[in-house]
């Protein structure tokens, strides 16, 4: 079978070479370049199965990486365009490729052909490097989760369920983008305003300008939403905000049933429990976990519950605190979900006289980045800086960096950043893969990475000033950044985050987070936006103390979710369906010490497992956090901005990516397993 000849003519998403053309992608390039793509890899696929007779690693398996890497290079941009600058051309037109992808997938992992190709190439697994064993062993294992072994009925009953799954939660995501952007409150009277940082206030007259509209205007994106929650005197304005916020896409609320995901939801638990006994698997949570460090649901039930065991008395103790405060010097006998964070916030000034507002002068973004920068060339030994070459991007906002060995200069991988929020660009904060290294006989590319925050924009001529939770932010993602972008490994299925286990992809992100706690690196990111002057040893001392106020309220936050995740794949029967509010309360009455009202609809707005990748994962956070926490306790043994330490862990770490046993990773680094115990300590819980 002949390839069909592709070049990239008038199509940018056909190129083969360099960075994204964003100027020139358009909604009509997409579907006809993923067909073209997908023909072609068909072809190449029945070529080499054809014409090689003893597959082999040069002449087999780097061709097919090869292949799949140009099919991630056309789709990449276009994922990336719809999470941060979606349109409704560009929706269907990446919906409509959505199920094509699928079938193509689910193909090539029944491909009995080719499974036995790898199984060939693996016989020799003695003449190949341990990365290359690796990926070989992920590919088998790949191919096994595809169905390879299932009866043809039961292969092509796969093939449906995967793409209505990638479907499915496609709509669930576009439902809560809808959702979020549907809603806004203006407000005309300031009075209205009081409590509210100068700013909030700031943000909501500019976006109320944008849209030609009198006073101030409030939508639900993060930087609009969570001040109002947090700082708003008046109550109304926050339960009108929470409501709002709290019923996203659900059947409950100010757009009850317009975007409702409540059956989306119960259709992808249905198809996800299917999926996993056509595999011969109990419930998807098991079949989720063939792929994790984690060896089995009790391991996991039996980690998360644990947790919740050392932290409950002092989440109850919290709570009571903030009861009585709120009740001494508020006169507030009933604590509402709305009135948390807002009394919370109140009880930590009292006891720590400091706010995230106090703190954002002294975190310009102008000081906290190359402040960042230089916290990790420190560490690792490499040079960020912007990138000197004419790079398209996709809104005027966005910037191109590069990142270098500080010894040899060697370029190591470059990214784009876009740090603001904005309409039509999805919540969150996230690292993408825009493209991979690889390293073959005919190919050589380094990695880049697309880093994305939702920071409030800047205001008038002040530069954009960060929460010291954003710096947080910043250094998480960056964590899977570096991660990406310092791989050694040379194949695309293996290298960076790629193959690495789910429940281990958070351990350098939730590492980095540590030096936003550090003096010595502090001095770095810090420094007033007016005159320079670095963090006061007296403010630093404030923000140090209450570090861990709630902590234990938020580490049972974090075991809810995650319980109320795992269980509602664990536990499904398609007799009774996804009983997702009653798995909730259950979860809620064992491990919460703080219950929402009966009409919040988190679940319907909890994208990470109905439309992310953390169905039946998302106790990973809390997991990895175990291996951060731990890891980091190395740092402070040998000194927290210590190159040697850093250097250890970029090579042991960072630089192996999925091409290798994450365990074995963490022990070459650590020198032994995990401990929970610094995990504890560093979240000041006694248990």
């Amino acid at each position: 079978m002949s390839e069909p000849k592709l070049n990239g003519g008038d199509n940018p998403l056909l190129e083969r070479q360099g960075l994204p053309a964003f100027s020139r992608i358009r909604p009509e390039h997409v579907e006809p370049a993923i067909d073209t793509l997908l023909a072609e890899n068909r072809a190449t696929v029945a070529r080499l199965l054809e014409e090689v007779a003893e597959p082999d690693w040069h002449n087999f398996i780097e061709p097919l990486e090869e292949m799949e890497e140009r099919l991630s290079r056309a789709w990449s941009p276009v994922s990336h365009l719809h999470a941060v600058m979606d349109s409704e051309p560009l929706r269907a037109a990446y919906n409509a490729c959505l199920p094509k992808l699928s079938d193509y997938a689910t193909e090539m992992g029944q491909n009995e052909a080719l499974f036995r190709a790898y199984e060939q190439v693996a016989e020799k697994a003695d003449q190949l490097q341990p990365p290359q064993r690796k990926l070989l062993e992920h590919a088998l294992r790949d191919f096994r989760l595809s169905g390879v072994d299932l009866p043809p009925e039961k292969k092509e009953r796969f093939r449906q369920l995967s793409a209505e799954l990638s479907e499915l939660t496609a709509r669930f995501e576009e439902n809560l983008l809808d959702a979020t952007n549907a809603w806004e409150k203006q407000v005309t009277d300031e009075s209205e305003l009081a409590g509210l940082p100068q700013s909030a206030r700031d943000l909501a007259r500019q976006m109320a300008e944008q849209k030609g509209l009198e006073g101030w205007l409030f939508n639900l994106e993060f930087p609009s939403y969570y001040p109002v929650v947090t700082y708003a005197d008046n109550r109304e304005l926050r339960r009108e905000l929470y409501e709002a916020y709290a019923t996203r896409a659900s059947d409950q609320g100010p757009h009850a049933g317009r975007f409702d995901n409540s059956e989306v939801m119960e259709q992808i638990l249905a198809r996800r429990h299917e999926l996993a006994r056509l595999l011969g698997y109990h419930d998807y949570a098991e079949r989720a976990l063939a792929t994790r460090m984690a060896r089995s649901p009790e391991e996991v039930l039996g980690f998360l519950r644990d947790l919740a065991r050392r932290s409950r008395p002092q989440a109850e103790r919290e709570l009571a605190e903030l009861r009585d405060y709120a009740r001494q010097h508020h006169g507030v006998e009933v604590l509402e979900a709305w009135d948390i964070p807002y009394y919370s916030e109140k009880l930590r000034q009292h006891r720590y006289a400091i706010t995230q507002e106090e703190l954002k002068p002294w975190f310009p973004e102008t000081r906290v980045i190359p402040g960042m920068f230089e916290v990790i060339g420190r560490l690792f030994g490499v040079k960020i800086h912007r990138s000197e070459e004419a790079v398209e991007v996709w809104h005027p906002d966005v910037r191109f960096y590069e990142i270098r060995d500080r010894e040899s200069g060697e370029l190591l991988g470059q990214f784009y950043f876009d740090l603001y929020a904005r309409p039509h660009k999805r919540g969150g904060a996230w690292m993408a893969d825009c493209l991979s290294r690889m390293k073959t006989a005919t190919r050589e590319q380094i990695p880049v990475a697309f880093m994305t925050c939702n920071f409030t924009p800047p205001v008038g001529d002040k530069p954009a000033l960060l929460t010291h939770d954003e710096v947080q932010t910043l250094f998480h993602e960056f964590g899977h950044g570096l991660h990406h972008m310092l791989t050694r490994i040379d194949w695309p299925s293996i290298s960076g985050i790629s193959g690495v286990p789910w429940d281990a992809v958070e351990l350098p992100s939730q590492l980095m987070e540590n030096w936003c706690w550090e003096r010595e690196a502090l001095n770095l990111v810090s420094g007033h936006w007016q005159t320079g002057e670095p963090l006061p040893d007296e403010l630093y001392e404030r923000m140090v103390a209450a570090r861990n106020f709630q902590s234990a309220m938020q580490m049972l936050r974090q075991v809810e979710f995650a319980l109320f995740d795992f269980r509602i794949h664990h536990e499904y029967d398609p007799e009774k369906g996804g009983r997702i509010y009653q798995i909730l309360d259950e979860v809620r009455e064992e491990v919460a010490v703080v219950r929402p009202p009966k009409w919040n609809r988190f679940a319907h707005g909890f994208s990470h497992i109905f439309a992310g990748g953390y169905a039946a994962g998302y106790y990973s956070y809390k997991w990895a956090e175990v291996l951060s926490a731990d890891a980091f306790s190395l740092f402070e043994e040998n000194g927290v901005l210590d190159p040697e330490t850093g250097r250890l862990f970029r090579e042991t770490v960072l630089e192996q990516g999925g091409g290798a046993d994450a365990m074995e990773l963490f022990i070459a680094f650590r020198g032994r397993e995990p401990s929970i115990e610094p995990l504890l300590r560093h979240s000041g819980i006694e248990g």
